[in-house]
């Protein structure tokens, strides 16, 4: 009889996000990420068809939260500016919580991958937020944009924001 593992996605994600932490990217495999969690390897493909795909799962977790972050200032606020910040530390954050897995050039291939298919649902996830205070689409997916840029390249909110501004 098969056992059942209760949260077992969750449990891989976790488990995967722990051994990229501890050990870098090329040490992390299906294998490995399966014994950990006590299960077979087969089991761990009925949830990921590859490690890539379990890393990017991994990644898309922390970021909700991030979003959700963002989601809760930006519900409450009434000018764009708090939103704005909200933007950054979340970006900043994730950046830095990531920099070994972004900085690990064994990752590059399957990150950028992922990051190109998935760039445009990105930016729209930064310029939803934004959108109420911007005169138009266009305006909010390219402050959107900078902030996802500026932000990844190091820059500093202060330098940031001041350009932003204008646009609103």
């Amino acid at each position: 009889m098969p056992k059942i593992i209760e949260n077992l996605r969750q449990r891989l994600l976790e488990e995967t996000g722990l051994q990229l932490r501890e050990r870098g990217y090329a040490a992390v495999t299906v294998r490995s990420v399966a014994r950990a969690c006590a299960i077979g390897v087969g089991t761990v493909y009925n949830y990921f068809p590859s490690k890539d795909d379990m890393i990017a799962a991994c990644l898309l977790a922390d970021w909700e939260g991030c979003v959700a972050a963002v989601r809760r200032v930006s519900d409450g606020a009434a000018e764009a500016e708090p939103v704005l910040r909200a933007l950054y530390d979340a970006l900043s954050g994730f950046a830095a919580a990531h920099a070994a897995l972004f900085g690990d050039p064994a990752a590059l291939p399957g990150y950028a991958g992922f990051a190109r298919r998935y760039h445009g649902v990105l930016r729209a996830q930064l310029a939803a937020p934004l959108r109420r205070f911007c005169r138009d689409e266009f305006t909010a997916e390219f402050i959107a944009e900078a902030m996802l840029t500026w932000t990844l390249s190091g820059r500093a909110y202060e330098e940031i924001c001041g350009p932003l501004r204008r646009l609103l």
